[in-house]
């Protein structure tokens, strides 16, 4: 067992993002069409992760011409380029399959604006609607 956790540790990405669910992630993916070779960009909410160490897949929806459209990508693939966080949601569940059935602005999650203290380095997380508010004041 413990010469399968070592070969997994090997194959891992070491620079993997903390991705979390109700997250909005930008993935860029390697294509191979034939003999060429292209990255493609897929943005969308992160509504589902399973698996842990080198088997780590997150499943990514979004709607493409009125049309939801799911995309798992396995976390520790070489196809996968990278992952980057374009924005935090706030939810409740472990898996936001509640997504599939609405539409429009219904769909839509709480952001969280995430800040980083200067003494400490720790990471705050506070609604934006707070935030706005305390601003306005």
């Amino acid at each position: 067992m413990n010469l399968v956790h070592q070969i997994e540790q090997q194959q891992m990405k070491q620079e993997a993002p903390q991705i979390r669910i109700g997250d909005t992630v930008r993935a860029h993916i390697r294509i191979v069409e034939g003999n060429k070779e292209r990255v493609q960009v897929v943005e969308g909410v992160v509504i589902k992760m399973r698996g842990s160490a080198n088997r780590k897949t997150l499943t990514v929806r979004k709607v493409s011409f009125g049309v939801g459209v799911e995309r798992i990508f396995p976390l520790h693939s070489p196809r996968l380029e990278k992952v980057e966080i374009v924005k935090h949601a706030r939810v409740r569940r472990a898996k936001l399959y509640f997504l599939r059935e609405l539409r429009g602005k219904a769909a839509r999650l709480k952001e969280i604006k995430v800040q980083t203290t200067k003494k400490t380095g720790r990471v705050r997380r506070k609604k934006i609607k707070a935030a706005k508010k305390a601003a306005e004041a």
